[in-house]
């Protein structure tokens, strides 16, 4: 239940400093349990607490499955779960103005909460709308069967170190149906829904993708880079069925949401949202103070290139790979950071309410020599939000952190830093 349902006026502070972590740990022992360490860190003469604890499961695939599309840089969905439960009533507006694969309205809108998604990149609003408008198997493979597949085509780049060549044309066919359908006006639910799947499939590291085994679907590889990961494994593609492997996504994504008030409550919910693919500092679009709560996370200097990375979904979807760069804030310059996050909580400001809340996840980067959490702190301060505190979610390492070769909690894969902030007036 959350804190407005609960009381309006219980203290978050308190709360969370309060705060017992409890989960089924395995077969031989009861339970795990852990207690909020209390810290302070001093900011423009204000003590800040930092409330160090583990708030929401470490464990994999607790999270509904709608979620499990890949992108670079996302967090759990119990992030934002926690917060929209704590900080929010059915109804109020969540915003995320940094959407990315979309993990903050899409948990928004299964907890009964209104959303506006705002993001830069176009990729974002492909991979994220779909999901609120699930679609019926039968019919989904009835237009999955109606897209004529000719095997004589071939792409304008050499994608052979990623795809067999009849899995290639297919690839191709799909592309030039979406593109066709979008620019007569005439892409539907059914469509996008398969654009938004089919994006997802284009690369990874299971027989379930259309490509030879690579690098994670968040990630694409360069194609001389992909030639030496053949060579290494020694590895030809094979032919990959598109139709079938777009169909078993989908079966994977709906299993938890069959139920048609599930169903429902997403379409209806997102038909009363809203969608957005601005630059996060310009939203004129959302109406002053309407906002209850943000939960976001943002671009972080130059440590995640999302352009560049996505260049594979950029060329299935016809999106200029170099102009997406170019809007999106990358760079090297704490300086230059700042000042464009400035700007965003400037306009975070305006349209959050009084009594609404922040939630701004960053992280420690360039081993732990820069904490972003002590960097926005006086941000939001100035803007007018008073900081209620930093919430350091710390978990045990998981196995997608062992393969990377992380050891340790210095660098802050497994730590989430969140810095709550609150507008008071």
């Amino acid at each position: 239940m959350s804190l407005n349902t609960l009381n309006r006026k219980i203290n978050l502070t308190n709360y969370l400093s309060n705060y017992t972590f409890i989960e089924d740990y395995n077969l031989f022992e009861n339970v795990l349990q852990r207690k909020t360490e209390l810290e302070y860190l001093e900011i423009n003469n204000q003590k800040i607490p930092k409330f160090i604890n583990e708030f929401w499961t470490s464990k994999q695939r607790q999270a509904n499955s709608i979620h499990e599309i890949s992108y670079r840089a996302c967090f759990k969905p119990q992030l934002p779960r926690f917060f929209i439960e704590l900080l929010t009533s059915k109804n109020d507006i969540v915003y995320d103005p940094f959407n990315g694969r979309g993990t903050t309205v899409i948990e928004a809108a299964l907890l009964g909460r209104n959303f506006i998604a705002n993001d830069i990149n176009p990729l974002s609003m492909i991979i994220t709308k779909p999901r609120f408008y699930i679609p019926e198997i039968k019919k989904l493979e009835k237009r999955l069967d109606e897209i004529k597949f000719e095997y004589n085509l071939k792409s304008d780049l050499d994608l052979s170190m990623f795809y067999e060549k009849n899995t290639e044309a297919e690839i191709l066919n799909l592309k030039n149906y979406l593109q066709y359908k979008k620019d007569i006006e005439k892409e539907d639910e059914l469509d996008q829904w398969i654009r938004m799947v089919a994006t997802n499939r284009l690369t990874g590291h299971s027989k379930n993708f259309f490509s030879v085994y690579t690098l994670p679907p968040n990630q694409a590889i360069n194609p001389e880079k992909q030639r030496k990961i053949n060579e290494k494994k020694n590895q030809i593609p094979e032919y990959k069925n598109v139709r079938k492997i777009i169909l078993k996504k989908s079966l994977d994504l709906i299993k938890d949401v069959k139920k048609d008030e599930i169903k429902n409550q997403l379409k209806q919910i997102a038909d009363n949202s809203l969608f957005i693919n601005k630059d996060a500092r310009y939203t004129y679009e959302i109406p002053d103070e309407i906002v209850q709560l943000t939960v976001t996370s943002p671009p972080f200097l130059d440590v995640v290139q999302y352009a560049q990375d996505n260049w594979l979904r950029c060329w299935f979807n016809n999106i200029n790979t170099e102009e997406i760069a170019n809007k999106i804030t990358m760079t090297k310059s704490v300086k230059v950071w700042c000042s464009f996050i400035y700007d965003v909580f400037k306009e975070l400001f305006r349209i959050t309410k009084k009594g609404g809340y922040v939630a701004f996840e960053v992280g420690e980067i360039r081993n732990g020599k820069v904490r972003l959490d002590e960097l926005i702190v006086p941000i939001g301060l100035d803007v007018g939000f008073h900081c209620e505190g930093i919430l350091i979610n710390k978990q045990e390492f998981t196995k997608t952190a062992n393969i990377w070769g992380v050891k340790n909690n210095l660098k802050g894969t497994n730590t989430n830093r969140i810095v709550i902030f609150k507008k008071i007036f």
